[in-house]
């Protein structure tokens, strides 16, 4: 197997920081309603965990200004994150970026962006048409879903001005806002951002597993298809084996559809307990 010359590619280390006023801004861009006070009002505010992929997006964006791919053709494929501790309210963070591995797809690569911080690692997969063919490995493959009836299921209505919205907390991709945009990726018209859909399905899930959102401590799912704004999410939830348990807390494998279609694939979400976000975060 031959290794990509982006691999281990370092992407540098950058500080950021955030207010209140952010994180309610992304948590009404991903679909929290306005009486939702412990996610939208400043006195009592628990930030999502999911808020942490704005502050990273740096990330991501400085791999396709290196010329890895063609940035007008790669879309976001995968996206994980693991929380090391919660966001404040108001806070600054120092993360550093790497590519941590690219897969070879034949006539497309998968570059892993690895983003490491004290509160979170999160990893970009990126999609990239016409980077591969350079003899890596193909990486792994999907998870299976599950052959069960899923025990748990929500919905979730997006708007149609959620993509507008959501591209003003740092994604500003064009194909998000502008149909030349969209159509030249493939897409017929602008679409939502995948981790504003995945954030948008997320808030009723954790509801039906009686888990507050900003519990989140694991996430990972993969975009199988757009989501347009105005969109209705039709979201499925499998109980996790109980080795993916968190004493006191919930694991869920999940999905999201859009009528016919599958938007998210290979979902799994784990929730802390909710003592221990209360003995970390006070105001709660």
């Amino acid at each position: 197997m031959t290794a990509s010359p982006w691999q281990g590619r370092a992407l540098g280390t950058r500080t950021v920081s955030w207010t209140a006023r952010d994180a309610i801004l992304y948590a009404l861009a991903v679909g929290a309603p306005a009486d939702r006070l412990d996610l939208v009002y400043e006195e009592r505010l628990r930030v999502l965990p999911t808020f942490a992929l704005t502050l990273a997006q740096w990330a991501p964006d400085a791999l396709g200004a290196l010329g890895a791919f063609d940035t007008t053709t790669a879309v976001h494929g995968s996206q994980r994150l693991v929380v090391h501790r919660p966001l404040e309210p108001d806070g600054e963070l120092t993360a550093t970026a790497r590519v941590s591995r690219v897969w070879d797809k034949g006539s497309a690569a998968v570059f892993d962006v690895e983003v490491d911080c004290a509160h979170f690692t999160a990893t970009w997969s990126l999609f990239a048409p016409g980077a591969g063919g350079f003899g890596g490995a193909r990486g792994p493959a999907a998870p299976r879903r599950p052959d069960h009836v899923a025990e748990h299921t929500a919905t979730a209505a997006t708007h149609s001005r959620q993509a507008a919205l959501y591209r003003l907390l740092g994604d500003r991709h064009a194909m998000h806002i502008d149909p030349r945009a969209a159509k030249a990726a493939g897409v017929p018209r602008p679409f939502l951002h995948g981790l504003c859909t995945l954030a948008a399905s997320l808030l009723p899930l954790a509801g039906r597993l009686g888990a507050h959102p900003a519990d989140l401590v694991e996430l990972d799912a993969r975009f199988a298809a757009p989501v347009f704004p105005g969109d209705r999410l039709d979201v499925r939830g499998w109980d996790a084996t109980e080795g993916d348990q968190t004493p006191g807390g919930a694991a869920v494998l999940f999905e999201a559809s859009t009528g016919d279609r599958r938007v998210l694939t290979g979902g799994r979400a784990r929730f802390a307990p909710a003592a221990t976000a209360l003995e970390e975060t006070p105001d709660a």
